[in-house]
């Protein structure tokens, strides 16, 4: 194997592990949580930036305040899963960087001045951490349900303010029985890989 990560955990990360479409009544805990984020937040971005926001869906109120705003195939699944988030991206983000650059804090004002730059931006760098995200769920042993059939603009209006762009919403928990599909085919690498 040319991989350094045992092969128990590419299987928990990637092989075996699949998008999940329903949860068993197991709740997911703060700390679960808590212990995702310490891990995905080292993740690589561009300028050290960290755009991705995550709002939990905890509350059987606030869920129902969510359902409402899921495409019809999703409303279901988000209305029973142990804990769903909505994943956006921050377009502010960068009033953090002189603290997460230290050593280059004027990116802050140079590169990133004006909003369509910054919505750019933290676009691509919260759509990498939210996959982060997913990666750190099924390394905590959960699954994920990420999801983009919503009326955004309505989760937007809901849940968050002008300067955060919902990315998608996730559905996180221990799989059900009936979890997920089989795999779906992969392109291989000769199909997708390009020498130069």
């Amino acid at each position: 194997m040319s991989l350094v990560l045992d092969s128990a955990a590419q299987d928990l990360l990637f092989r075996e592990a699949r998008t999940a479409n329903s949860f068993s009544d197991e709740p997911v805990t703060e700390e679960q949580v808590q212990a995702i984020y310490d891990l995905v937040k080292f993740g690589p971005t561009a300028f050290n930036q960290t755009p991705l926001r995550i709002t939990l869906v905890r509350s059987p109120e606030a869920r129902e305040r969510l359902v409402k705003h899921m495409a019809e195939g999703n409303a279901a699944k988000t209305a029973t899963a142990p804990l769903v988030a909505i994943l956006s991206a921050d377009n502010e983000f960068h009033e953090e960087l002189p603290q997460l650059l230290p050593h280059f804090p004027q990116a802050k004002d140079l590169f990133f001045a004006e909003r369509p730059v910054r919505e750019q931006s933290a676009l691509l760098n919260a759509a990498l951490q939210a996959a982060y995200f997913i990666v750190g769920v099924r390394a905590a042993g959960l699954a994920a349900g990420p999801m983009t059939g919503a009326d955004f603009a309505g989760i937007q209006k809901e849940f968050l303010d002008a300067d955060h762009t919902p990315l998608m919403v996730v559905n996180i928990g221990k799989p059900g029985e009936d979890a997920g599909f089989p795999r779906s085919p992969r392109l291989s690498f000769d199909e997708v890989v390009t020498t130069v």
